[in-house]
């Protein structure tokens, strides 16, 4: 029986012309999340469907192929799919339809909707994998970014086109705070991609942090945990050119993306499935490759026409901030905001640690005056850290230090200006003058 359908595969195979490309094959082999075809011939990143002898149809997209066979990943369970099945070309594939009609909606990995409307109606197509730009063509990071949080306008200054990593465990305010950046941030648009997270975040996410106000300027871009690996790494790419789309249209982005983590577990998963080999914590090497491509896509566009200001999540499992996705995150970013679990705990919000946050274009967009109190404030919020647990017992003798004493009688003050209701924001200016009244004391 195997060998009779061996020998109707290569005969299909013996069939096929040299001079034009193959649009049907058969399915020959499923193991594991990975489907095996014979008797097509496809790109990797096209679409097929594979349908069986019983009606069921499935879509699938290309990750690999060896030989005459291609590798597939299917974007839902392969349920009543057998050998044999036809497996035909989809058209058109590796292209998002793209225009203002996004705006305002929710929608998944492939652009099909996700809030019961009908489905955008855009005109303009361009490939998911985007155009490289010149590095030398690229505008310089030299505007500031008013984001609404008091702790980053004023020490940890962000620029637009500057790509961020947030990088916190979990239960410590991260949703919140990116609720937060996406209402009080000034841009013209929001690009959010909730990749790869649970399912009932999505819509309290957009309910509860985001807001019919938020909404209005956003595109969100859903594809959680329970959907196939090949439609969350569509849906980050979909994120990233609708990112691209409307840079390329003069306006100021803000993308962010939740998670970056989640991202490198999805091709974590494709790459096994088609025998990459196992690197660091499991991760195969494509995944080092894929994370710097996506961070390259965000920043100022071509001489200053347009920017995307992206904010990627990245999850420190256990609170572990040496796991090789964080480690590959501060090496591609221009800078991190760090969330702490002993600030969570004591109920200050956003729990944003100074001490492993930093934004590397910082000094280029502040006056020297306000880069001097941003770090008068970071050193003696530090000196504090240091010493605590000889402040605490009472060990410390006042006039032993003249910075540590200053740090002391500012802690409280200092704790107030890093504090923020989640429902408030508040602007740059307000920010420079509430820092400036406070380190002059």
């Amino acid at each position: 029986m195997v060998h009779d359908f061996a020998r109707e595969v290569d005969r299909s195979i013996a069939q096929v012309r040299t001079d034009r490309p193959v649009r049907s094959g058969i399915l020959a082999r499923l193991v594991g999340l990975r489907l095996e075809a014979r008797g097509i011939m496809a790109p990797i990143g096209a679409c097929c469907e594979i349908r069986s002898a019983d009606g069921s149809r499935i879509e699938a997209e290309v990750v690999g192929f060896s030989d005459k066979t291609l590798y597939l990943m299917p974007f839902s369970e392969p349920t009543g799919i057998g050998p044999g099945a036809e497996v035909r070309l989809m058209p058109n594939t590796g292209h998002a339809s793209l225009g203002p009609e996004l705006l305002g909606r929710v929608i998944d990995g492939r652009g099909e909707p996700l809030d019961g409307k009908p489905k955008p109606e855009c005109s303009t197509r361009l490939a998911l994998l985007g155009l490289p730009l010149n590095p030398m063509e690229r505008g310089p990071i030299d505007r500031i970014l008013d984001v609404g949080v008091k702790a980053i306008n004023g020490l940890l200054t962000l620029g637009r086109g500057q790509r961020v990593g947030l990088v916190a465990g979990s239960g410590v305010g991260k949703s919140v705070l990116l609720g937060m950046l996406t209402r009080f941030t000034k841009a013209d648009v929001v690009v959010i991609g909730l990749i790869g997270e649970r399912g009932r975040e999505v819509q309290a996410f957009i309910q509860e942090s985001l807001g019919e106000e938020g909404l209005a300027k956003s595109v969100v871009i859903a594809a959680p945990a329970n959907v196939s690996p090949v439609l969350r790494l569509k849906a980050t790419h979909l994120t990233h050119v609708v990112a691209e789309y409307f840079r390329d249209q003069g306006k100021d982005v803000l993308m962010l993306v939740d998670s970056l983590t989640r991202v490198a577990h999805a091709q974590r998963e494709i790459g096994l499935a088609i025998g990459e080999p196992p690197t660091a914590k499991g991760y195969p090497p494509s995944v080092f490759a894929l994370l710097p491509n996506l961070i390259e896509r965000a920043g100022v566009g071509r001489h200053g026409h347009g920017s995307i200001t992206a904010i990627y999540t990245v999850l420190a499992e256990g609170d572990d901030n040496s796991d090789p996705i964080v480690d590959i995150a501060r090496a591609s970013l221009d800078g991190q905001v760090m969330l702490s679990r002993k600030l969570a705990d004591a109920a200050h919000y956003p729990a944003i640690d100074l001490n492993g946050s930093i934004s590397r274009v910082m000094q280029n967009l502040l006056d020297p005056a306000d880069q001097k109190l941003a770090n008068r404030f970071r050193r003696l919020w530090s000196l504090y850290q240091q010493n605590i647990d000889l402040i605490q017992v009472g060990a410390y003798q006042m006039g032993s230090n003249p910075e540590i004493d200053q740090a002391i009688q500012l802690r409280e003050s200092m704790e107030n200006f890093l504090r923020q209701d989640m429902h408030k924001g508040v602007d740059e200016d307000m920010t420079r003058q509430d820092l400036k009244s406070l380190m002059q004391l």
